[in-house]
């Protein structure tokens, strides 16, 4: 068979894409389970208070960097949550689910984790 009968190939999905979609689940899975447990609506915008760790980038780019990964890395607020759960303490399962919510919304909308270098080097670019 010539090569311009075969059929055409299927693009297979780019890492970014898949990690972009894992961001999106993410940020569903998180706000279900806020508004599950009954957290209300408005509460999901103090996710963006996150976004003040820009900041720490006055005090230079390895410092903002460190700060805004700090607050936009999934283990502190997973570890938060998980444990708020298990010790029936509201404020860190709310608060946990509300930052794993608004980091699903970042790295759904491609904003990723800082490379030191500079602003917009991140691990989605």
């Amino acid at each position: 068979m010539p090569p311009s009968a075969r059929l055409p190939v299927r693009p297979q999905p780019t890492p970014l894409r898949l990690l972009r979609l894992e961001g999106l689940a993410l940020l569903a899975a998180s706000t279900l389970l806020f508004l599950h447990l009954g957290g209300a609506w408005g509460l999901l915008l103090l996710g963006f208070l996150a976004d003040l760790s820009f900041v720490a980038y006055l005090a230079g780019p390895r410092v903002g960097a460190a700060t805004y990964n700090l607050l936009h890395s999934t283990p502190l607020p997973l570890a938060a949550a998980v444990l708020g759960y298990v010790f029936q303490a509201d404020a860190a399962l709310f608060g946990g689910l509300i930052l794993l919510a608004h980091i699903g919304l970042d790295r759904a909308c491609g904003y990723g984790l800082k490379y030191p270098d500079a602003f917009g080097h991140t691990h989605l670019s």
